[in-house]
């Protein structure tokens, strides 16, 4: 195809704005995907994705379209996902394209990753294409939003398409916006083959398939290709384009998106944001913005039978070759056993890996509470990375602990101001700025939109900060983060004792104005959790050696004299003190069985 008639574009979005329903149009209306083939969400491949109605990996798709002209078009389209934690993966499938499709609800607005999405596409300059989607239903309020979009973004009024992808209202306008609109992909032809991953999955009879954008150059033929970072070579088996299922090709132009089968056999050989140029004529550098996926939770993974822990290791193994992004080691719990500590991009990766786990694979697991990584400076003036409160060296050795702090913006009906800015400031969060996104003349009181921009530690918003926000604001605000940079901070690492032993898997490491409360808490927790042992049982909260809280867990009280009727007194003594001291061998030798509930105590700290 000559590039002229090329366009490459991406939708974005918040979640549930209309996203994958308008990728579903598209492709019913260029005649891509016949009426009887199409499903619902038909580029949501995977059940987790049409079950929680999200997507979680890109994916492409090449149609034809002609337009009013008489000209035959190529338009292909990157379908991103629109969760914060995928943010990297979004911006690498943004710089394949020349263009985007910007689909916000008319009933609900701008929401926060909305605005996050439209800064990653203006820093990768792209032509934006505002559509206000959903104008089919009762409550829509296109103008409002219209209005919304020209003042917070800076749209014009007539560039924007009214839409339903529900009903293929304004498809057509859509697609021909996308021709007119969008630029050709620039790039010669003739110099060096340069190609951007922008996705990677594992086929088990190709290896890894690489999801490319051609930026130089042509791919075609059996020569050995390059990846510039990793350096890793091979011999390409096969090129094509996603019509959406893989459909092979002689060769990929300059400007055209695809995939190759490369034949290698691990996923972090092949890294999204690599390049791809040939072996013996290289190009001169590669292209920019690549970086390692870094993870930024982190935590444990255990199976509940000791004797899965080989099937939940082949389980992780084959997981990371669809999944790059996830890490894990092995590493072992006086409590719980032989597992894995394993790194996530965010909470929804955790939740989504976890579930794949047993859904996928069978398996029966417990999952220890999140943490993110500390950098601990030692008074032996090293630098320790800590991601496992277990961890953390003593506290006489250590000098500094530097904290993630993250950069949160949230959008909320201005009536519920108060509570956000509580909520925020309850967990050491600071404010920045705060902007009104409609006028309140133009509306009822209390129901303009604000944008509220806060800095705040990475570790208060891992577990349930999005839940009480959404409990705050009566279901009304969004919420958009990411990592901004790390700062020293008074953390301390609450230990907690079972009869006596520290229980690692319990452990947390939290900011000490808050170790006596979450000390408290957790220990009475336990106290209601933990079963009752035929002797007295402590559970202790401890910060370094101080012991902050405790409480007892009575034992249970059997009664030996219950056979005794009447008779000598003696022989009644002799009974209870054979039984003191059966309690007391028990207790030098009595192991305390801790319940999963005791250990998702640790998560529910706040309620």
């Amino acid at each position: 195809m000559d590039q002229s008639r090329i366009r490459n574009f991406c939708i974005i979005a918040h979640i549930d704005h209309g996203k994958s329903t308008l990728a579903d149009r598209l492709l019913e209306t260029t005649g891509t995907v016949s009426k009887r083939e199409m499903s619902e969400q038909l580029l949501d491949s995977m059940d987790l994705e049409r079950e929680k109605g999200i997507t979680i990996k890109a994916a492409a798709a090449r149609m034809s379209y002609t337009a009013s002209d008489g000209e035959t078009y190529e338009l292909n389209l990157i379908d991103t996902p629109g969760h914060v934690d995928f943010t990297y993966e979004v911006s690498r499938s943004l710089a394949a394209c020349e263009g985007a499709l910007l689909v916000v609800d008319a009933s609900q607005g701008i929401e926060a990753q909305t605005l996050a999405n439209v800064y990653l596409a203006m820093n990768q300059d792209l032509k934006l294409i505002p559509v206000l989607n959903k104008i089919d239903l009762p409550h829509a309020e296109p103008e409002r939003v219209s209005a919304e979009l020209t003042r917070v973004i800076g749209f014009d009024p007539d560039e924007m398409i009214a839409a339903s992808a529900k009903e293929g209202t304004g498809v057509p306008a859509i697609l021909e916006a996308l021709v007119q609109r969008i630029p050709r992909p620039r790039g010669n032809p003739e110099a060096p083959l340069k190609a951007l991953i922008f996705d990677s999955k594992y086929d088990a009879y190709k290896g890894v398939v690489a999801h490319v954008r051609v930026f130089e150059g042509r791919m075609s033929g059996r020569k050995p290709l390059l990846l510039m970072q990793t350096g890793a070579t091979f011999e390409p088996l096969e090129f094509g384009a996603f019509s959406p299922a893989m459909r092979p090709l002689q060769s990929l132009e300059c400007g055209e998106v695809g995939y190759v089968a490369t034949g290698l056999k691990d996923v972090a050989d092949c890294r999204v944001g690599d390049t791809i140029t040939l072996q013996e004529n290289p190009a001169p550098e590669a292209l920019p913005g690549y970086r390692q996926a870094k993870p930024m939770v982190f935590a444990g993974i255990y199976p509940t039978d000791s004797d899965q822990y080989q099937d939940l290791r082949e389980a992780l193994a084959k997981l990371v070759l669809n999944d790059a992004s996830l890490v894990y080691e092995p590493e072992s719990s006086v409590a719980l056993g032989f597992g894995f500590r394993c790194g996530f991009l965010g909470l929804l990766h955790l939740e989504i890996v976890g579930e794949r786990l047993e859904r996928e694979y069978g398996l029966s697991l417990l999952t220890t509470a999140p943490s993110v990584e500390y950098h601990v400076q030692t008074t032996g003036n090293e630098e320790v990375i800590v991601d496992n409160p277990a961890d953390l060296p003593d506290p006489s050795k250590i000098a500094v602990i530097s904290e993630p702090w993250a950069k949160i913006d949230v959008i909320t009906p201005s009536r519920y101001i108060g509570q956000v800015m509580d909520l925020v400031t309850g967990r050491r969060g600071q404010f920045l700025r705060m902007e009104f996104l409609e006028a309140e003349s133009d509306l009822a009181p209390g129901e303009a939109r604000v944008l509220l921009e806060y800095d705040i530690p990475m570790a208060e918003i891992l577990v349930d900060f999005y839940d009480h926000l959404k409990g705050s604001t009566s279901g009304y605000a969004s919420l958009d983060y990411h990592l901004s940079e790390y700062r020293p901070a008074r953390l301390v690492k609450v230990d907690i004792l079972v009869n006596g032993v520290a229980v690692d898997a319990l452990s947390l490491i939290t900011h000490s104005s808050n170790a006596d409360r979450e000390g408290r808490v957790l220990v009475s927790k336990l106290k209601d959790l933990i079963p009752r042992q035929m002797f007295d049982v402590p559970i202790q909260a401890a910060v370094g050696g101080k012991i902050i809280s405790r409480e007892t867990i009575r034992a249970m009280r059997k009664n030996v004299l219950a056979k005794c009727y009447g008779g000598d007194i003696s022989r009644k003594r002799k009974l209870l003190e054979k039984q003191a001291e059966g309690k007391k061998k028990m207790k030098r030798v009595g192991n305390v069985e801790i319940p999963q509930e005791a250990f998702m105590a640790v998560l529910r700290l706040r309620e």
